[in-house]
């Protein structure tokens, strides 16, 4: 027993020792491929044994094939004995390797280090051989710079005492020139100040440089006196050369000389122009603009050669001219505030912007980053010079529509503004006429609504919007473009609350005020009481001009509606971004989303109304005495007439507003599909014929109705799937009502589980109205009430006060409420 333990323990550790990984056999696959069933992993005995012997017959080869086996055993059993014997030497060849590879290793090491040695030999050798060489290459090189400082040490001695000559003379040409050789050789010495010699030629120079500056200020204080002479009559070549050595001498003597011939240049426009001068007012605004091109023109002949090109002296004078006549007309008018009316002030507002065009055109604006003072740095990149590239724009915006208008670009030069920023302040005057003109264009668009029964041309078209509206955006598209040319700040701002203003009072004087009143017991209604009261509301049917009108107001508010909101996308591009949050035209928006949804309620109360006399006539009939089915009914004929008659008015007078057609017909259906079915509850007691003949009645109707939208069209359309699931949810609840109707009440368990499969209504006041319509005695009706109460499952945990208020008996909320507390005791 033991010796079978230890066999089957070493049969165990060969299965284990066999064991190969997949992995494995795979790479050993690889190096040794083989075809043999015998050597693949999956090897099944059993299976290659049928291979072997696939029928009875094979079997008569059993002992030849036993003896290829056994050859095959032998043959691997050699092999086996052949590789053990070949790994005995192994050991010791490796051995003999190892050796031979660190005597190898030895030799290459010996021969290594020799090259080093030789190495080192041949660097000592090179070193010795080019040792001379690298002295006399110093030499040179210390000779060849010795001798370069020499002659720019002459030269500057010679440059520094010719300098001193030729400023006494004051001969500029050939100083310009000289100078400047002077200053470049004089770098050379930065690292040699240290010696005495060398900083008194510096010193020098610094002297002849101060000295130099003084005498050509003195020399245009002396041509262009700041007052009482007369101007050269043109330039003299002393002064030309003297702007060129200006030139070279540091930055403050050049920006004198422009600022001293710059104000000199413009003392007569300042005498010209006083605030007391009847000229320096607004009206006269364009004598200024004439009177600086004139000198402009006056300077380029006389004196354009005089200055370098890069000096850029016309723009620097214009430039200077600008900030002056900003300065003036800003002081002015805040002297005479109360003089300036809109008319003035645009006239003086396109004079300006004429001219900043003007200049724009004429000049780069590099100066404005050069010399200028910071102040005047800051005035030209401010807001204004972006919003005026307008100027450019307003003329290829005068016919387009108000989704045309772009926000102004960052202009190129900073000329756009630099004057008629000064008339920001003042645009309060724009901005209270601009409200004067939109209250007088309210007031003509209401006595044209007034004195006509319906408005001007256009609403004979389907879906026309109202001329009126088209007249109020476009005003506003020329305010915005105008207002945006002037600022973009507060002025602006407040020119979008006055837009606010006057759309509400369109919409509510205009639209809302014009729709036709819905008469009732108690008067006139609004049709914003329509909205509150329309459920008590005893409407009579409108005429066609009125619906006209109603379809014309709900395309006007529609249209409206988009382009409102296409305004406050361009007041926001346009108005400066710490203002762009304040802009917000969601309340006007709204009001013309009330009055769209006041149209469609007036639409559908209209065809509602004309429905009603005939559910009225469907109520009376005596359904109980109904002998058989026939065509339908003709209060059915009524309703699909009125249908016919009105739709396809509606439809075509909204064409433009596709959209508000499909709200109609959804809120047509969501109004008279209940109405129907709580008229249908009215017809009692009801037969079952007459429930069949109900039944068809409901399919007609059903039939109609989804057919609502293309109802009377050429064009067949399929109505959306939004409408259609409305259709077919509501006429399907009324044709199971008639349904149950049919069913017999015997027996009366049968009846109830009919109920629930068929309308899946948990309500008793339901079944209540179904027993009402089958004729049920009250005895009868409480059997089934019962009934039905049984069948209704509990209602969740924590809905037992739901399901009392939906009528469950007292003894079954007592049932629930114990259930309840034992729930909750369990729980704790």
């Amino acid at each position: 027993m033991e010796e079978e333990d230890v066999d089957l323990t070493m049969d165990d550790d060969m299965n284990e020792l066999l064991h190969i990984s997949p992995d494995v056999e795979q790479a050993m696959e690889e190096v040794f491929p083989s075809q043999d069933p015998l050597d693949k992993p999956d090897f099944n005995v059993v299976e290659y044994i049928n291979t072997l012997f696939p029928t009875e017959q094979s079997l008569s080869n059993i002992d030849e094939v036993v003896s290829k086996i056994r050859l095959k055993i032998r043959h691997l059993d050699d092999e086996i004995r052949m590789v053990v014997r070949g790994q005995s030497n192994v050991g010791q060849d490796g051995r003999q390797a190892l050796e031979e590879a660190q005597q190898s290793i030895q030799e290459l090491f010996t021969k290594i280090r020799d090259i080093k040695e030789k190495a080192e030999k041949s660097e000592q050798m090179v070193k010795e051989i080019t040792r001379d060489i690298k002295q006399l290459d110093h030499a040179k090189r210390h000779l060849t710079t010795s001798i370069t400082t020499l002659n720019h040490l002459h030269m500057l001695v010679g440059g520094v005492d010719s300098l001193e000559s030729l400023v006494r003379r004051r001969q500029y040409g050939e100083v310009a020139n000289l100078l400047q050789c002077v200053l470049n050789v004089l770098e050379h010495f930065q690292r040699y100040m240290g010696i005495p010699h060398i900083r008194q030629l510096s010193e020098r120079v610094r002297a002849v440089q101060t000295e130099l500056g003084q005498q050509i200020l003195e020399d245009f204080e002396e041509a262009f006196p700041s007052q009482g002479a007369k101007r050269p009559t043109g330039p003299t070549t002393v002064l030309q050369d003297a702007c060129l050595v200006a030139n070279i001498l540091e930055h403050r003597i050049k920006q004198e000389v422009i600022k001293k011939f710059i104000r000199q240049h413009l003392s007569e426009y300042l005498v010209l122009f006083q605030e007391n001068q009847d000229v320096a007012w607004l009206d006269k605004v364009d004598r200024r603009y004439t009177w600086i091109k004139r000198q402009l023109g006056e300077y380029e002949d006389k004196y354009g050669r005089m200055f370098p090109a890069e000096w850029l002296m016309a723009e620097r004078i214009a430039v200077e001219f600008c900030h002056k006549t900003r300065g003036e007309l800003s002081s002015i008018m805040r002297a005479r505030t109360s003089e300036i009316e809109v008319k003035l002030l645009l006239f003086a507002i396109q004079r300006t912007t004429a001219f900043e065009n003007l200049l724009t055109r004429r000049f780069t604006g590099s100066t404005f980053t050069d010399w200028l003072p910071k102040k005047a740095e800051a005035a030209s990149s401010t807001n204004l010079f972006e919003e005026n590239d307008a100027n450019s724009e307003s003329g290829s915006e005068k016919d387009g529509d108000l989704d045309k208008v772009q926000k102004p670009k960052a202009t190129e030069t900073p000329f756009q503004g630099i004057i008629s920023k000064c008339f920001e302040p003042h645009l309060s005057v724009y901005v209270e006429s601009q409200d004067r003109n939109l209250a007088e264009l309210l007031e003509r668009f209401a006595a044209d609504m007034k004195a006509q029964c319906r408005p001007k041309a256009s609403l004979d078209e389907a879906g026309a919007v109202l001329p009126s509206c088209a007249d109020l955006f476009m005003y506003y598209k020329k305010c915005l473009v105008q207002c945006s040319q002037l600022s973009t700040g507060e002025s602006l701002l407040a020119l979008a609350k006055v837009f606010q203003k006057y759309l509400q009072e369109y919409s509510q004087k205009i639209l809302a005020a014009n729709l036709p009143k819905v008469p009732s017991s108690g008067g006139g209604l609004t049709i914003v009481s329509l909205l509150k009261e329309k459920d008590s509301l005893e409407v009579t049917r409108f005429t066609m001009d009125e619906l006209r009108l109603i379809c014309g107001t709900l395309s006007t508010a529609e249209y409206c509606l988009a382009t409102t909101q296409q305004l406050e996308e361009k007041l926001k591009e346009k108005v400066d971004d710490n203002l762009m949050e304040q802009i917000n035209l969601a309340a006007e928006m709204d009001m013309f989303g009330m009055v769209i949804s006041s149209c469609i309620q007036l639409l559908v109360q209209d065809l509602d109304s004309a429905c009603d006399p005939a559910l009225t006539a469907m109520t009376k009939m005596p359904w109980q005495n109904v002998e058989h089915v026939g065509d339908q009914s003709p209060y059915v004929t009524s309703i699909i007439s009125h249908i016919k008659q009105n739709v396809p008015v509606v439809r075509d007078y909204l064409a433009s507003a596709r959209k508000y057609f499909t709200q109609f017909c959804i809120k047509f259906a969501n109004s008279f599909i209940p109405k129907f079915i709580n008229h249908v509850f009215k017809c009692k007691p009801v037969s079952t014929v007459g429930a069949e003949q109900l039944l068809l009645d409901t399919h007609s109707l059903k039939t109609v109705l989804q057919d609502l939208p293309s109802i009377g069209s050429d064009v067949v359309r399929k109505a959306p799937a939004s409408y259609t699931k409305i259709v077919v949810k509501g006429m399907t609840r009324a044709e199971m009502i008639l349904k149950v109707v049919m069913s017999p009440q015997d027996p009366p368990q049968g009846f109830v589980d009919n109920y629930i499969k068929l309308l899946s209504d948990s309500s008793p006041d339901t079944f209540q109205k179904v027993l009402d319509m089958k004729g049920l005695k009250r005895g009868e009706q409480s059997a089934m009430l019962e009934l039905f109460r049984q069948r209704q499952p509990p209602p969740p945990a924590g809905q037992e006060g739901i399901a009392l208020a939906s009528g469950a008996t007292p003894e079954q909320e007592s049932s629930r409420i114990r259930k309840l507390e034992k729930l909750i005791k369990k729980r704790l």
